[in-house]
Order: structure tokens, then C-alpha cells, then sequence
């Protein structure tokens, strides 16, 4: 008989869970045996979730407000996963089609939710002894264009955050970590992605931590 999986019994909380990719990766944690804590801003929305992890815990937030964010965290208890799904495109129009509303949610959705759930279970993840922390980000990041300034712009001050993170876990000890997931488009890779946040706790802490794992179709 093979091992459990390590995520098995681990308390994963996602957000932004309701997307393609939140309800591929809930469904994946959820048959590897850890309890799913499903976070969005639309509770009728959080519903699906639970047709793919029915003992889903769910909690509909703001998560562009860290008050609302806080009592979340307090609400669930420690944790010992946080994965980052919470984002959106806005973009097109060349560098004059760049508009100060698209930054606007940009920076909100991207930048702003994830500043707030990684600080408000921050001290979930150093405490856990296997805290995982993994976001989605885009090769706009290393080719920015144009027409795309304000999106490859938030996914690079996400990543810039979450190595930063990734830096206060390295020095606070070797039991958590921050992983970089880079996609040219999430679409058709959902299944890849879920696979691989859950063998997020099947590998050391140290050799994952500030990674930047690209992922791209099989080649046919």
C-alpha cells in the first residue's frame, strides 16, 4: 500500500477558489485528504466549490480588505497552506490603452489581496511544520509588453512579495515555503497546476522555497 499523501490532513485555505484553476486545485486537495478552506467574495458563487470538495469549509471576504481578511484568519483557525488564486486580466490598447482603472483593480485584485492574506496568516504558515505558500504569475513578467504594462507590472510586484515572503521563511527555520507558479495562459493547465500544489508538502521545505516553477502544455 503507497504512503498518504503528505498534504493529507494539512488545512489549505484558497482564495479566490471559485475560478477554473481554484475549483481544480480544491478538488485535488480534497482527494489527497486535507481539509479545503474555500475563500471568495461571493458566497452563492463559493457554493461550487463544494461540488468537488463537499466538506469544503467556505468564507465569503473582501479580500482587498484586510480587517475583513483578519477575521477570516481568525475565524479558521491555523493553517498550513495558502494558495493565491485571486487575480484577473485587463489590458490591450498599447501603452496609451493602459488606464488608470485597469491598474486600479489590477493592483487590487493581484497585488492588494495577496498582501493581505499573507500577512494575515503569516504567523499560520511559520507555525505550521509544513506552511506552503504558492500564487499564480505570468511570463509577461520576464517579456513585458505594451499593451499589457499594467498586468506584467502587478504579477511582477506579486512576485516581488512573495520572495520577499519567501526570504522571512527561509530565516525563520526550513518548514515553510513560497513557490512561483508562471503560466503563459492558465487555460488547459488547471489540472497541472492542482497537481502540483498538492505535492507542494511532498517535497523539503528548503528545496522549494523561492522557486519559480514554470508550467507549460505537454508538447504534441
Amino acid at each position: 500500500m503507497s504512503a498518504s499523501p503528505a498534504v493529507a490532513g494539512r488545512t489549505v485555505l484558497i482564495a479566490g477558489a471559485t475560478s477554473t484553476a481554484g475549483l481544480a486545485v480544491a478538488s485535488s486537495l480534497a482527494d489527497a485528504g486535507a481539509r479545503v478552506i474555500a475563500v471568495g467574495s461571493n458566497l452563492a458563487r463559493l457554493q461550487s466549490v463544494l461540488a468537488v470538495a463537499p466538506n469544503a469549509a467556505l468564507h465569503e471576504c473582501d479580500l482587498t480588505n484586510f480587517s475583513a481578511v483578519t477575521e477570516v484568519a481568525a475565524a479558521v483557525g491555523p493553517i498550513d497552506g495558502l494558495i493565491h488564486l485571486v487575480g484577473g486580466w485587463r489590458g490591450g490598447g498599447g501603452l496609451a490603452g493602459q488606464t488608470d482603472q485597469d491598474w486600479d483593480f489590477l493592483h487590487s485584485h493581484v497585488v492588494t489581496t495577496l498582501r493581505n492574506t499573507t500577512r494575515a496568516f503569516n504567523a499560520d504558515l511559520l507555525a505550521s511544520s509544513a506552511g506552503r505558500l504558492a500564487i499564480v504569475s505570468s511570463v509577461s513578467v520576464d517579456r513585458p509588453l505594451a499593451g499589457g504594462a499594467n498586468y506584467a507590472a502587478a504579477k511582477s510586484a506579486a512576485e516581488t512579495w512573495v520572495r520577499a515572503v519567501g526570504q522571512g521563511f527561509a530565516k525563520a527555520g526550513d518548514s515553510a515555503a513560497a513557490v512561483i507558479f508562471v503560466v503563459r495562459s492558465l487555460d488547459g493547465l488547471e489540472t497541472e497546476l492542482a497537481t502540483r500544489v498538492s505535492g507542494l508538502w511532498d517535497e523539503a521545505a528548503a528545496s522549494v522555497n523561492n522557486s519559480r516553477v514554470l508550467l507549460a502544455p505537454p508538447e504534441t
